[in-house]
């Protein structure tokens, strides 16, 4: 039955939908998940709000220290075994989180989430789709991040009707028995770790010589299969460095903003009714411009598009300075759709363009650790800003050194030859 099916279908885009849920599922991880819970953390136990960011910053920056040895895993057991492994031991944290009753709880619940969730779940499909495509990765790339746009738009919808209507402990079991029942299955079914293992070739049968793509900036981009290169091998590389800068900036940026945007908005006197509008409409914006980011990274060098992300960058910081009214609301919430639809499939790409396949768990693994750490570094600048100067404009202007080094790190982030630096190629 799988071979008539792989006949008419190829069997990759079944494993892009599988890496879509998974980046999904990632949802009860993610920091628009939890926020939701805070105030009912706060309402039940009597923590205080610093009390729980802290925790959360805490345990985000050790759960982002630990994922290079989750990308080891995969490399070692592949991502259909880590895939099964994560989904339950990601829904036994869930469990753990509905029956915290305690700081030490929270904190530990905080971690595993962090962990399993923002790390791991999104680390292994992005690994798996850059297994089963070369020449098709970015538009394949932008599929499966649908499901993290997806799960954007509707976590903070789902848990907030679910704690209201039940209370955040039936939220938490409602996530976890979903991952078990729905998630884990299908993995364990559906998911194969390359397309050889099934007798298949990466992009899927055509003639792979013949696809070429018109360049759009008059470079030849036509894609070959990367060489394969080790962790050990690709540090050695000056563009491994500076693509760890690339990717760590964007997270600690959003995660700021993100973390912030009802007080930013508020302190220009927008509603936080406005800042929750700006967020959706940033996911909405972000579905259609992945699909564009898709088929511009198949067209063009991935760190030409990495210095457009931070030229937007720079502007979405100054827009926040002077967003006042609602419609600069919405323009904002456009530029940082733009923005996101772009990051999330470029600082992907770019990973397994550069080095290979053989090795990308490993790799983007320590790619994923500088996300998570940026992601943790993100919100205490902004805090201690507004803390100190009673406003975040000093914040913000300060902000702006960390994408202009963005783009410094993009420009000299071109494609590494191993021959360039004296590595004899397998």
């Amino acid at each position: 039955m799988v071979a008539k099916f792989i006949g008419k279908f190829y069997y990759g885009w079944f494993i892009v939908f599988i890496a879509g849920l998974g980046v999904f599922f990632s949802g009860p991880g993610q920091t628009y998940s939890n926020s939701t819970f805070i105030d009912a953390y706060i309402s039940d136990f009597g923590w205080s709000r610093s009390q729980v960011s802290g925790i959360y910053s805490a345990a985000t920056l050790v759960a982002g220290l630990i994922m290079i040895f989750i990308g080891r895993f995969i490399d070692r057991f592949g991502q259909r075994i880590m895939m099964v492994v994560i989904g339950v031991l990601f829904a036994i944290a869930c469990f753990w989180n509905s029956i915290v009753s305690s700081i030490w709880m929270l904190a530990l619940g905080f971690f595993f989430i962090r962990l399993l969730g923002q790390g791991s779940m999104t680390l292994i499909p992005n690994t798996l789709v850059a297994q089963w495509f070369i020449k098709k990765r970015g538009f394949a790339f932008s599929i499966m991040t649908l499901g993290s746009f997806i799960s954007a738009m509707l976590f903070p919808v789902i848990n907030t009707w679910l704690i209201n209507t039940w209370d955040w402990r039936f939220a938490w079991q409602f996530w976890g028995v979903l991952l078990l029942l729905v998630f884990v299955p299908i993995a364990l079914f559906g998911v194969r770790n390359k397309p050889e293992d099934m007798g298949l070739k990466p992009d899927g049968p055509g003639k792979q010589k013949d696809m070429k793509y018109k360049p759009l900036i008059g470079v030849n981009v036509v894609k070959e299969a990367a060489e394969d290169w080790t962790l050990t091998e690709a540090k050695k590389t000056r563009a491994f460095w500076a693509i760890l800068v690339c990717v760590g900036i964007p997270a600690m940026v959003n995660t700021g903003i993100t973390f912030h945007v009802i007080s930013i908005f508020g302190t220009n006197d927008l509603s936080p009714a406005i800042a929750a509008m700006v967020l959706s409409l940033m996911a909405m914006v972000g579905i259609p411009m992945s699909f564009i980011s898709g088929m511009i990274t198949d067209r063009i060098p991935t760190n030409y598009l990495l210095v457009a992300i931070f030229i937007i960058e720079i502007i979405l910081l100054l827009m926040l300075i002077v967003t006042k009214s609602l419609w600069m609301a919405i323009l904002f919430g456009i530029v940082w759709g733009i923005a996101n639809g772009l990051e999330r499939i470029s600082l992907n790409v770019i990973w397994p363009n550069y080095f290979g396949r053989k090795h990308i768990g490993s790799i983007n693994g320590v790619g994923v650790t500088m996300t998570v750490i940026g992601s943790s570094l993100g919100p205490l600048p902004f805090g201690v800003g507004f803390d100190l100067f009673h406003s975040y404009t000093p914040v913000l202007l300060v902000t702006l050194i960390f994408p202009v080094i963005g783009v410094i790190c993009s420009i000299i982030a071109k494609k590494p030859s191993k021959a360039q630096i004296g590595i004899k190629s397998f």
